[in-house]
């Protein structure tokens, strides 16, 4: 544990280096000391977002701010908008610090109602756009939603609510009439007080929910704003400045959400698709000239699945920045994007409670396929054994805790994580090498035991994804009478293979321990993953196998 001085001492060099990574990235302007102080003070009362947003409307009114299907806003037009919907949600009764929930594919509906809850004082709850009824109505009452808003798909979602809640339709095809007491956000936009809705006390801040591949998904509550928040990202990243990005990630998670907000403090235009088409992504990359793309894992595997033929009728030339997150980058992919599209990868380690523990840069990619990287500033990244003891050799595997400067406020239900020597655990397993490079093991809780052996699934993964004829894969453990418990591979062919269970055994076998082989191999067209890309092994049979 560090002492009071070496704490101060710490906390004072993270503000320089964060301040310093800060002006580089020309987030902060030190020859504006006015509207640093103003930015301080605004983002307690409404919030980051929205204290961004005000400057981008007064400094480039007339410059593309959100693109989407209907197409582009200007900061000047994001601005009204705004507040058409903040004075609106106000006017129907809810006051600072209600809580307003918003399901909806990425489009401009997700940005404005960021805005508009931080100027009304509404608290804004994010959700997954892949609940089910039974989820969505349990989190809806956690969270204690008094207003929805909702892309037309999801209304059988918001009906399942109670029937006097304040409901606004945020997308929706063609003319259809919702009833009298449901309004559009078109309605609201072109109708509503476009005047500053009344100044709140604080800012309600926000909810994101955590993946929930383990279980119901969990609030994590934001309701204080970190300088150190924006330092974690450009530490590491180049971001562009008054420029274009691309973001496939769901805005709704945090990955999706951190770097849409750094990227609007940079004045870019943010450019959304409803639903991730990997040759919409390259044409929009091209159109916007985009320098930087948001995505997860999955979606580079589907960049690349085009072929070259395909992808080299677009012009990509303009993207210097690829981020990835939400998943785990198999080392393969990480070659295989990087061969098509230049050293442009940065993988993002982190989570909804932890924000951003470390960042791989191109570089590093290169040199070890598959690394999360090193800690950026303000983030420190720690080993405990199952003892609660430190482990400070290299190579040596430990439960992964973090502590950095964007701390997490617990969970909407009350519960924290466990926290060590104030470092938050992360759940996952990890190593660092010689050149204090950082590597994922796999879950804490995905290891499994067989035959004695401590066995992660992840390494297994990581080297079947590396077979032609394997397209992507899951690795889980399913009990066994003989060894206590085995592997099961779940193998999606590549387009065009027919893999051989025995082949791919062999391939196994040939590069890792015997007791590494999966004993089955099953063969499936998709693998379940939710809207970020992860894996949701508990949607994968463990049971016996027919035949």
């Amino acid at each position: 544990m560090l002492s009071k001085l070496g704490a101060v001492a710490e906390q004072v060099g993270d503000a320089l280096k964060a301040s310093k990574a800060l002006r580089e990235a020309r987030l902060t302007d030190i020859k504006k000391p006015r509207r640093l102080v103003e930015t301080f003070k605004n983002t307690k009362i409404i919030g980051p977002m929205a204290t961004v947003m005000a400057y981008n409307s007064k400094d480039i009114p007339d410059r593309p701010a959100i693109s989407d299907e209907h197409g582009t806003l200007t900061w000047a037009q994001v601005d009204r908008q705004s507040n058409a919907l903040a004075n609106t949600l106000l006017d129907a009764g809810l006051k600072p610090g209600s809580v307003v929930g918003i399901i909806a594919r990425d489009h401009r509906a997700v940005p404005l109602a960021q805005f508009a809850a931080g100027r009304s004082g509404i608290r804004l709850a994010l959700m997954n756009t892949g609940f089910g009824a039974a989820q969505f109505v349990e989190v809806a009452e956690r969270e204690k939603l008094e207003a929805i808003l909702y892309d037309e798909e999801f209304a059988g979602l918001a009906d399942s609510l109670p029937p006097e809640m304040l409901r606004i339709v945020t997308w929706h095809e063609g003319d259809a009439d919702f009833g009298e007491n449901i309004r559009t956000l078109e309605e609201v936009v072109a109708t509503g007080r476009t005047t500053m809705p009344p100044t709140p006390k604080t800012w309600g801040g926000m909810v994101i929910l955590t993946s929930g591949t383990t279980g119901l998904p969990k609030g994590a509550r934001r309701a204080k704003f970190s300088p150190f928040a924006s330092a974690l990202l450009v530490d590491r990243v180049q971001f562009p400045y008054r420029s274009s990005v691309v973001i496939v990630s769901p805005l709704f998670h945090s990955t999706g959400f951190a770097t849409w907000a750094v990227a609007t403090a940079g004045g870019n235009e943010t450019v959304l698709l409803r639903r991730f088409d990997a040759e919409k992504t390259l044409a929009a990359i091209e159109r916007h000239k985009a320098e930087l793309l948001v995505a997860v894992p999955t979606m580079l595997h589907r960049i690349l699945a085009l072929g070259p033929e395909v992808i080299g009728k677009y012009d990509t030339s303009s993207l210097k920045s690829v981020v990835v997150a939400g998943s785990a980058l198999s080392p393969t992919l990480s070659e295989a994007f990087q061969d098509q599209f230049g050293n442009v990868l940065y993988n993002l380690y982190g989570s909804t409670e932890v924000a951003i523990a470390s960042i791989a840069k191109p570089e590093e990619l290169r040199q070890a396929p598959g690394t999360i990287g090193k800690a950026p500033v303000s983030s420190y990244m720690v080993l405990f054994d199952d003892n609660d003891q430190r482990i400070t050799e290299p190579n040596v595997k430990g439960r992964l805790f973090v502590r950095n400067g964007a701390p997490f406020e617990g969970y909407t239900d009350g519960r924290n994580k466990q926290i060590l020597e104030g470092h938050m655990s992360t759940g996952d397993m990890a190593y660092f090498d010689e050149n204090g490079l950082w590597f994922i093991a796999g879950r804490d809780d995905d290891m499994i035991v067989s035959g004695g052996e401590n066995v992660y699934p992840l390494e297994v993964e990581n080297l079947l994804a590396e077979h032609d004829a394997v397209a992507d894969i899951a690795v889980i453990g399913v009990d066994d009478d003989e060894f206590g418990t085995r592997l099961r591979a779940f193998v999606v062919p590549a387009e065009g293979a027919s893999p051989d269970a025995d082949e791919l055994r062999a391939h196994v076998k040939s590069n890792l321990a015997r007791y590494k082989v999966p004993r089955d191999i099953v063969f499936v067209e998709d693998l379940p993953r939710n809207p970020t890309g992860k894996l949701v092994r508990r949607e994968l049979p463990t049971g016996p196998l027919d035949g």
